[in-house]
């Protein structure tokens, strides 16, 4: 399909796609407020205790629909993999509020950006899909750009970044998942993610221990478990309004809202070369957003 096709729609599919775009970039927002809560969170209680405490929030906000759904969880296709995609969503949000611990947000989302290349590279190894040559210079500028944010040396190539990292090929790999379960429904994926966060932030809690909250700490697990369930309900509606084409690409206004949250929050700036490096990346993946023009029935990622 040619870059820039020339695509007839109507009227209505205008106000259908406007409705996407703008309930994409409501769900980036949700996500990078949650995001910024649990930065504030971890730096006070352990991240087990968070990711518990969150899980549960977001699944009482998810409990109608749920109760709604409930006979789709008697049929979900493949329950082996169901299951490799709860433990890959689990690690995936703990190795990335964990990173958030020790490293300003933009950074670690900078890092998130680069999980549309990773799946890129995953679709060749394992769905068989073939990778030209403009997708391969795609894929490796957009790695550069990773390098150029990352900076990689003996004093910043440190553990925390490491973990950013991991917490992109996790997400990577979760987004790969989905693809093989494109017939389970949405709420059943996205509660599957919390009840997965839950019993790992369970079993973190273990050596770490519980330090019970304050009255007034409890509002930060559920503004963090709200943005979240928020987010996930935002983006499933989006891609059912307008094509993934349209409104995927609108996922990297992330990085302006957690750098934005960042500053306001933390008083974090970020460094030149997390600028250049965003840049890069963002301009990998929008052209390859653009150039593949996924099909609307794609199962949407999950994300945070």
């Amino acid at each position: 399909m040619g870059l820039f096709r020339r695509i007839s729609i109507g009227p209505g599919e205008h106000g259908a796609q406007a409705a996407g775009i703008a309930l994409m970039l409501l769900a980036m927002l949700a996500f990078s407020f949650a995001d910024a809560v649990g930065k504030k969170v971890v730096a006070t209680y352990p991240v087990g205790e968070f990711l518990l405490l969150r899980a549960l929030a977001g699944l009482v906000l998810l409990a109608p629909l749920i109760w709604r759904q409930r006979a789709a969880f008697t049929r979900l296709e493949r329950p082996g993999l169901q299951l490799v995609r709860m433990l890959v969503s689990a690690f995936e949000v703990a190795a990335f509020f964990l990173a958030t611990v020790y490293l300003p947000l933009a950074d670690v989302i900078t890092f998130y950006l680069a999980s549309a290349l990773f799946v890129s590279v995953g679709a060749a190894l394992f769905l068989g899909e073939t990778i030209d040559r403009a997708r391969s210079i795609a894929i490796l500028v957009g790695f550069v750009g990773v390098l150029i944010a990352l900076q990689p040396s003996p004093q910043t190539m440190s553990w925390p970044a490491l973990i950013a990292i991991l917490a992109s090929v996790l997400f990577a790999a979760l987004m790969l998942i989905t693809r093989f379960l494109r017939r389970t429904p949405e709420i059943a994926l996205a509660s599957q993610q919390f009840v997965g966060t839950a019993l790992l932030g369970s079993a973190l809690l273990a050596p770490s221990g519980w330090i019970a909250p304050p009255p007034s700490d409890w509002i930060w697990f559920v503004l963090a478990g709200i943005g979240s369930a928020a987010g996930l309900l935002c983006v499933n509606r989006s891609l059912r309004l307008a094509p993934a084409s349209v409104v995927v690409p609108y996922q990297y206004t992330m990085i302006i809202f957690a750098a934005a949250l960042g500053w306001l929050f933390f008083g974090d700036v970020p460094t030149l070369s997390t600028l250049v490096g965003v840049v890069v990346i963002v301009g990998a993946g929008l052209y390859l957003a653009l150039r593949d023009r996924k099909a609307p029935d794609e199962p949407p990622p999950q994300t945070n």
